[in-house]
């Protein structure tokens, strides 16, 4: 029998967001193969995809600019170790400036940010913790382009053809949601034939009757597209038309977004996850 870890066990839980009992288990069946466990817990559990689950963690700000004339824009997430530093205004101005360098540079990556090295290590030396650009998103249009900050955690770009206050309204709309696709034909080809495996392993367990189960099929597979995609989406500000038909019916198109969220994807360290660990242990026994 393969050994479980703790940690195999706790990043299991983060993808599912199911309980760590229920995650040891099918991680055991799964002989210790993360993703298998995984796929194990959806068709079983019913719990959503990965995307959904993955914590918010790290600290830090979107850093923002946009051109006077709205045609050019960027956005940069800075990390720090605590939120405390986050509200410090010599870290804004310097998430700030890093969004404008990224516009009107245009690096590669992070790493062609070089120029601020100088700056983040006098920023370190001054408020007495680390600090790291993670990562941008730049977006030039011809038209205009839409602004969008939730504070300082969420940062989005719109490009829109059409009325300003409907690519605000989507801005808004995109921070609410976080949409990692645009339509459909965004969406890789192994996510849905992933999705279609464990749609069709949940419906054959229902015992309908074979043209039911394709039925079943299709609608699980069509829920997950429009989820996980922005055209296909309810809109927050009225959930009885999507985004697509929204867009149609004010005769506007959109031709790209740009959307950071600070810490997505990374985890912090918490104190209670041993806590939690011998807790389970001893409930195990």
């Amino acid at each position: 029998m393969a050994q479980i870890s703790a940690s195999l066990v706790k990043e299991l839980r983060e993808l599912t967001g199911l309980g760590m009992m229920e995650c040891k288990k099918a991680l055991a069946e799964a002989g210790g193969d993360l993703k298998k466990a995984e796929q194990l817990l959806r068709i079983k559990s019913g719990a959503k995809a990965s995307k959904a689950a993955v914590r918010i963690a790290a600290e830090g700000v979107i850093g923002a600019w946009l051109s006077a004339d709205a045609k050019l824009g960027a956005l940069a997430e800075v990390n720090c170790e605590t939120d405390f530093v986050a509200k410090n205004e010599d870290f804004n101005a310097f998430a700030r400036e890093v969004a404008e360098a990224v516009a009107r540079t245009n690096p590669a990556d992070v790493q062609g940010l070089a120029g601020f090295e100088a700056r983040r290590q006098a920023l370190v030396q001054k408020i007495g913790e680390n600090i790291s650009i993670r990562r941008f998103e730049r977006l030039q249009t011809q038209g205009r382009l839409a602004l969008y900050l939730h504070g300082v955690k969420i940062g989005v770009l719109v490009d829109l053809e059409g009325p300003e206050e409907l690519a605000k309204d989507l801005a808004m709309h995109i921070a609410f949601t976080k949409p990692q696709y645009l339509s459909r034909t965004d969406v890789p080809v192994d996510l849905v034939a992933r999705e279609r495996e464990i749609a069709a392993a949940r419906a054959k367990e229902s015992g309908k009757p074979p043209e039911i189960v394709a039925k079943m099929i299709d609608g699980a597979v069509n829920k997950y597209l429009n989820e996980n995609t922005l055209l296909g989406q309810p809109f927050v500000k009225d959930d009885k038309q999507s985004v697509e038909k929204l867009l149609g019916s004010r005769k506007a198109k959109l031709d790209g977004y740009r959307f950071l969220v600070v810490g997505e994807g990374i985890e912090k360290k918490s104190s209670d996850f041993a806590a939690e660990v011998m807790a389970t242990a001893g409930a195990g026994r």
